[in-house]
């Protein structure tokens, strides 16, 4: 990026603006030999012709531009000075406006380390960009640090919930306070500290604004001369990489040269900050595509020594940055991280929990001690935490399938007072974690007239597929949104949801399904609109996030024995059938009006069927003998629909030792009522 803005920079015409007034020219030794323009232009000590400069300063001069010193391809006469056509910001000027304020920098802390702390902290403290933006204009004179500080809390103020690409308001950049610390940067750019140069770059990719402007393109200028007299530390070198990927992205040959340095240096000898800033930087991107694995690994080794001494801020950016790499190779150095974590969960910001859970998720890693660490401190602070990681904790509970009373019931009871700062996915992420577990907690009327409330008052603001999420998850807890699943049912949401292919996306299909099956089968009163034929499933077990867990197979096969043992033959029950009403069955038996057991294939003057649900661990919380919600919804219809449900738990079965205690266990639980024991 560095060379193509440079490059442009000859070409537009910059050299000679009040741009260039401090810029150094290199003296050309030989003169049969015409220097690099661009080396020339940014005062580098080494050619760039080695980093993939492939002209010559043989180009003609352009001539003047009719604005002298502004960077841009068009006539500002013609364009907005303030927008580029791309969506990024080209904020700054020849000259503040009339009126404009200046403002100065030093490159020291005014007065003392703790006078520039506390205008630090001011800054951090500001909840929008207008009120920093009014703290910038009461501070006329600010540390290098501290403006840096500033541009990047503003484009934390600016990007916060906003896709990427853009700002919430860009019309903040037209400040002129903002402008005038920008114009300050630009001129004293070779006065800035190291750390806050690459910083300030840094911020102002966040803040879109135009590789162009002529304050980008001095401070990669400057950025590029300290990194070729070697003057950046391994935490500067990470903040430029980022920068740089920002601007040009994984193949800028800036770069590559940032790597080449990172990569002589030892991680024996970083800091814990230094080797967070290196994970970071790697997982943002740099090492996108299986770049500089021989690099991880030795990181890797070397984390893995010292993770008993990582603080929280560590622990959260390594594991977000294997997680961004996919380092499942990794997964000794996972496992480290989260005994780790345990330590530090009482003092875990809210977006360093949120990281560290994500990552165990996506990882499929959990830890009992973690777990109770959760429950013990996490309660406390439900009400405060930011609606982020109250989601994350609900959905590490119910991807790990973790049955947690303390948690459930604190984030219930905030949910009542705070549903209104959630966003729609957060609200149906909650929910859905409550139905995994089939955690119905205490105060349930006031959750769900909450839940009926933010659906009437924001509808339109759910996306098809979270809607469907959040009416399903209502229906595994026993309550039925029937105002809402008559639009779900509807022609206009069913494309939208599935297009014009109707085979795709099994598990939608299948949600679907259910909620019509639990329509019909719970709410006999409801009238409205059902699901038409051509969008059901036949089988609710399908492929990835099935309805229904399979059986155990070892616990099956047990089971099966005994039932042989028990019936006489293998002819009189049938095994895994699939029903009409999309259940798949572990064992049926049938019966008829007398009590006798009939053959499988038997299919008149049947009066009883017997629905045998072999129940192993994966069907139940892995801390509890809770069903999961979508076997007791699987239970609850099957006896809706005839069937007469027996369950045979895992947690009953392995104690039994002998042939004769399998059999006499199974005759109690499916024929409780006859003394019989063969047949």
């Amino acid at each position: 990026m560095a060379l193509k803005v440079l490059q442009g920079a000859q070409r537009l015409g910059l050299i000679g603006s009040p741009l260039l007034s401090s810029v150094r020219f290199l003296s050309v030794s030989a003169p049969q030999e015409a220097a690099c323009a661009v080396c020339l232009w940014t005062s580098s000590s080494r050619c760039c012709l080695r980093h993939g400069c492939r002209r010559r300063a043989h180009w003609p001069l352009p001539p003047a531009s009719p604005s002298p010193g502004r960077m841009g391809v068009c006539s500002m006469a013609t364009r907005d000075p303030l927008l580029d056509v791309a969506g990024t910001v080209r904020l700054h000027r020849d000259s503040p406006p009339d009126g404009g304020v200046r403002l100065s920098l030093t490159g020291v802390a005014l007065g003392s380390k703790e006078e520039e702390q506390a205008m630090l902290e001011r800054v951090s403290s500001c909840g929008s960009s207008r009120h920093l933006l009014r703290t910038l204009r009461s501070s006329p004179l600010l540390s290098d640090g501290a403006a840096a500080a500033i541009l990047h809390r503003l484009a934390d103020l600016e990007q916060d919930d906003v896709a990427a690409g853009g700002l919430r308001d860009p019309a903040v950049l037209t400040d002129a306070a903002l402008r005038g610390l920008c114009q300050r940067l630009e001129q004293e750019s070779s006065r800035l500290g190291d750390a806050p140069l690459v910083s300030a770059l840094l911020a102002c990719t966040r803040l879109y604004l135009d590789p162009w402007s002529r304050l980008l393109v001095r401070l990669v200028s400057e950025s590029q001369e300290r990194l070729d007299k070697e003057r950046l530390g391994v935490a500067q070198l990470c903040t430029l990489a980022r920068a740089l990927l920002a601007l040009e992205g994984p193949d800028c040959t800036m770069l590559g040269q940032v790597m080449e340095q990172l990569q002589r240096s030892d991680p024996a000898q970083w800091s814990q900050d230094e080797l967070a800033a290196v994970y970071g930087a790697l997982g943002a991107g740099v090492a996108a595509g299986g770049r500089y694995q021989d690099f991880l690994n030795t990181m890797h080794t070397h984390t893995l020594s010292v993770t008993g001494r990582l603080e929280p801020g560590a622990v959260s950016e390594v594991l977000g940055a294997l997680v961004a790499l996919g380092q499942t190779q990794a997964l000794p150095l996972v496992i480290a991280l989260c005994k780790q974590a345990v330590r530090h969960v009482p003092v875990f910001t809210d977006a360093q929990l949120a990281a560290v859970l994500s990552a165990l998720m996506d990882f499929g890693h959990s830890d009992r001690f973690l777990v109770q660490e959760l429950e013990h401190h996490f309660p406390k602070k439900a009400f405060t935490a930011h609606p982020e990681t109250v989601t994350k904790v609900m959905q590490y509970f119910g991807r790990r399938c973790i049955r947690s009373p303390a948690v459930f019931d604190a984030v219930a009871e905030s949910f009542v007072y705070r549903a209104d700062e959630y966003s729609t996915s957060q609200v149906a992420l909650q929910l859905e974690a409550l139905a995994v577990l089939g955690y119905v907690p205490p105060n349930a009327a006031q959750v769900f007239r909450k839940v009926e409330a933010l659906l009437h008052a924001r509808f339109s603001q759910f996306q098809p597929r979270v809607l469907l999420d959040l009416l399903h998850a209502c229906t595994l807890l026993q309550r039925f949104p029937l105002n809402f699943v008559s639009k779900v049912f509807s022609p206009y949401f069913l494309q939208q949801l599935l297009g014009e292919d109707s085979r795709t996306d099994g598990i939608v299909r299948a949600q679907l399904t259910q909620l019509h099956m639990t329509v019909k089968l719970e709410c006999p009163f409801y009238k409205g609109p059902l699901l038409v034929p051509k969008y059901r499933v036949k089988s609710f077990l399908v492929p990835g996030r099935s309805l229904e867990t399979t059986v155990d197979v070892q616990l099956y096969n047990s089971v099966k024995s005994g039932l042989v043992d028990l019936l006489g033959a293998r002819t009189y029950f049938a095994s895994r059938l699939l029903t009409p009403y999309c259940y798949t069955i572990d064992v049926e038996i049938k019966l008829d009006e007398d009590g006798f057991v009939l053959p499988a294939s038997h299919v008149f003057e049947l009066h009883k069927r017997i629905a045998v649900c072999i129940n192993g661990p994966k069907r139940f919380a892995v801390n509890s003998r809770q069903l999961l919600g979508k076997e007791a919804i699987k239970q609850r219809h099957l006896g809706l629909l005839g069937f007469e449900v027996v369950e045979i738990p895992y947690y009953e079965f392995e104690k039994l030792k002998t042939k004769t205690e399998i059999v006499e266990y199974l005759h109690k639980k499916i024929f409780p009522l006859s003394y019989r024991l063969s047949w």
